[in-house]
């Protein structure tokens, strides 16, 4: 095995070091315990250890890479694209050898990440992103060459998604291309796998791996047991590839529509190792040539795209703003938005504020619109409770629009449902109790410090100095200010106060296929009196007078894998709570620097100064350019692509599913 189409690994197997992993004991038969999306799981450092290890040797990459050049003539000029590039070694080393224009995709998070460390750490020019194979992120005609190397082929359930992938990389080679696949040869390894096998990887890894033919004959199963001699069994994995000899490699090729198919022999390892080469023992090369013409711009449109934005209501009142009203300072924010609107080549904006006439105006103008730009997080008519109400709307009409559905936002207005989903998927969150509006009488299950929020809300509404308690008599005093003060009726969370930082974490774009990741900001509180609590609260965003007003926002210099380990969990709740296009998490770390999560804030706050444009001042990009980034993102999931500067409508294979 080597280099696949994966996913970052999950917690269970990363938690494995504090109290090991069940192993299931003997199996009887190894296909029934192969999930159908194992490819997401199981590429990750404990892989990188076990089986990469076989080749991941700069002097096999470097033959294999003399290899492959020879075969394809390779140019320097050459646009190349490494697929399924796993850990770049392939990538890496076209690069360090004066290739200008070499990419890399991966479905595996982890890879990729460790892939765009090498490259940084050794400066160079080589571009890497994640993705699916089945579903390139690039426009047709973009590559002289595509390869897939190190036996990263055939992984999934069916032989149809192999296909998708082939058909991908014919569309995206331009006419003439070539590919290059590098597969394990399935002749070879139906009569001569081995059905068990052990051994030691280094003084603490041991591995022991049970191997059988699936039912058809089709796939050879795998089952790994990795056991470190101080943590015991860390692994128990099963995986499937489908084997592919000579003449079905050469059918499957000529189905997806490739030319000038060759095999050119056999490659083997000259491994270090020399023990279990498994799928790596000998593999089949093979090249193909997309004969084809250029493919035509479907829909190209050269007219500027119609967007409409809409906003909250400026003559309705506003109860989470202080004096329930839009005030200078929203007026301003309106405006900056409108000035950074203005630098967006290619687009025409309208602004949609008329919460009475909204869905009258969407009709009107719906055969106009191309793309709605929703920046109402107040919520229809102000109210925050109806933010998912405006998508609804949306979806209703047949617009297309920006950032996160109604379902998904009614998830994360309740902090107590997004608390038990994490929990859920073994992501950390403080600890917490629920109080209902009719209770009176409670137990506190955990000790002071502890900080009351109301359950469902945003804006830090509710949230002040008052509502971190450090004893009885404090924490009623909260609720009571909570429920008097704000008139909040609802229920209530009260949560152990985390003493660490306080971090954000924002990400535009939608994983796994193409995201950002912005750099993670910490709130300094240096300039608070020393007696105040250190929240960022409804006094920070909403008070100018408050001591709170003064808090920045500031690059969080945190551990590698602490860093990792927040970023991993804010991509899986990304998706599994179906966020869209932008969003921010609210992480704070306790007082030993573990993390754990606040809130989840789908179609966070958009204004000029807010965090999420604080996060991507820092990585470089302009208020203006972080819209439009969010704007692409939007196109890219909804099937609109841009390529150097001219947008067209990419015609997908099914219609996108617009929420």
């Amino acid at each position: 095995m080597e280099e696949k189409l994966s996913n970052f690994e999950p917690l269970h197997r990363r938690r494995a070091s504090t109290g090991g992993t069940k192993s299931l004991g003997p199996v009887s038969n190894l296909e029934e315990h192969i999930q159908p999306d194992w490819w997401r799981y199981i590429f990750n450092s404990i892989y990188l250890k076990t089986d990469a290890d076989v080749v991941d040797d700069q002097e096999i990459t470097r033959k294999e890479v003399d290899l492959f050049s020879e075969i394809l003539g390779l140019k320097p000029e050459d646009k190349i694209l490494d697929l399924c590039c796993g850990q770049g070694r392939h990538s890496l080393e076209l690069a360090r050898r004066g290739f200008l224009n070499v990419e890399g995709l991966d479905r595996s998070h982890y890879l990729v990440q460790k892939a765009k460390a090498q490259a940084k750490k050794e400066n160079i020019n080589v571009k890497i992103r994640e993705g699916d194979a089945r579903k390139l992120l690039y426009p047709p005609d973009t590559f002289d060459v595509v390869a897939i190397l190190g036996n990263s082929f055939g992984y999934f359930e069916t032989i149809q998604d192999d296909m998708r992938v082939l058909k991908e990389v014919f569309r995206a080679l331009r006419p003439w291309g070539e590919l290059l696949i590098d597969v394990a040869d399935g002749e070879h390894l139906r009569e001569q796998f081995q059905p068990r096998s052990w051994e030691w990887i280094d003084k603490k890894y041991f591995v022991c791996r049970e191997r059988s033919l699936s039912l058809d004959k089709q796939r050879l199963i795998s089952r790994e047991v990795v056991t470190h001699v101080e943590k015991g069994v860390i692994a128990d994995q099963f995986y499937a590839e489908r084997l592919y000899d000579r003449e079905s490699l050469e059918e499957i090729l000529k189905a997806a529509g490739f030319s000038n198919i060759t095999v050119h022999g056999e490659i083997s390892p000259d491994s270090q190792r020399n023990q279990d080469l498994g799928m790596m023992e000998r593999r089949i090369i093979a090249t193909a040539v997309a004969r084809k013409g250029w493919t035509p711009l479907k829909g190209k449109r050269e007219e500027i795209k119609n967007i409409v934005v809409i906003l909250g209501d400026p003559t309705k009142p506003d109860p989470l703003k202080p004096l329930c009203v839009f005030d200078d300072d929203d007026l301003y924010t309106i405006d900056q938005l409108k000035s950074a609107s203005r630098k967006l080549k290619g687009y025409r904006v309208t602004y949609l504020n008329d919460h009475d006439t909204l869905f009258h105006d969407l009709v009107r103008l719906r055969a106009k619109i191309d793309l709605v730009f929703n920046l109402c997080d107040e919520g229809y008519d102000n109210d925050a409770k109806k933010e998912l109400h405006v998508p609804s709307l949306l979806e209703m009409v047949g617009i297309p629009y920006t950032g996160s559905g109604p379902q998904c936002l009614a998830y994360c207005y309740d902090k107590s449902l997004v608390r038990g989903i994490a929990k859920e998927m073994e992501i950390p969150v403080p600890e917490a109790f629920f109080i209902k509006p009719e209770d009176t009488t409670f137990e506190l299950p955990f000790g002071f410090p502890v900080i009351v929020k109301p359950n469902f809300g945003d804006s830090s509404f509710g949230i002040t100095q008052s509502s971190v308690a450090s004893s009885i008599e404090e924490l009623v005093n909260a609720i009571s200010e909570i429920r008097e003060k704000f008139g909040y009726e609802k229920p209530l969370l009260i949560e152990e106060f985390l003493t660490g930082k306080d971090l954000s974490v924002g990400i535009i774009g939608n994983p796994p296929e193409s995201y950002t990741v912005l750099p993670i900001i910490k709130e300094d509180y240096s300039t608070l009196p020393p007696q105040l609590p250190r929240i960022c609260g409804y006094e920070a965003k909403w008070l100018s007078e408050s001591p709170y007003w003064k808090i920045q926002s500031i690059p969080a210099q945190l551990p590698e894998e602490t860093e990792k380990f927040i970023v991993e969990c804010c991509l899986k709740l990304f998706e599994r709570l179906e966020c869209r296009d932008y969003c921010r998490f609210d992480w704070r770390l306790d007082s030993e620097g573990s993390p754990k999560l606040l809130e989840v804030n789908p179609n966070p706050g958009w204004c000029w100064d807010g965090h999420l444009a604080k996060m991507a001042k820092i990585a470089g990009m302009s208020y203006a350019e972080m819209l439009e980034a969010i704007l692409r993102a939007a196109e890219q999931r909804l099937g609109i692509q841009t390529i150097d500067g001219e947008r067209e409508e990419h015609i997908a294979e099914t219609t996108p599913n617009i929420h």
